[in-house]
C-alpha cells in the first residue's frame, strides 16, 4: 500500500513540476494574443495537494 502511495506522490509531484514550467512559459509568452485554455495554476495546486496528501498517508501508513 505504501509503495502505491509513494508512486502516486511522485507522479503528482512530476505533474506539478510540468504545470509550474507550463505556467511560467504562459506568463512569459511574447505574443499576448495566444492565450491557452489549460488552467495551469489550478493543475499545479491540485497536483501539489495530491502529492502532499499521498506522501503524508504513505508516511503514516
Amino acid at each position: 500500500m505504501q509503495t502505491e502511495l509513494w508512486a502516486v506522490s511522485g507522479i503528482a509531484a512530476t505533474v506539478a513540476g510540468i504545470a509550474a514550467f507550463a505556467d511560467r512559459r504562459r506568463l512569459t509568452r511574447e505574443d499576448l494574443d495566444r492565450v491557452g485554455i489549460m488552467p495551469w495554476p489550478g493543475v499545479l495546486v491540485a497536483a501539489m495537494l495530491t502529492a502532499i496528501v499521498a506522501a503524508a498517508l504513505a508516511v503514516k501508513g
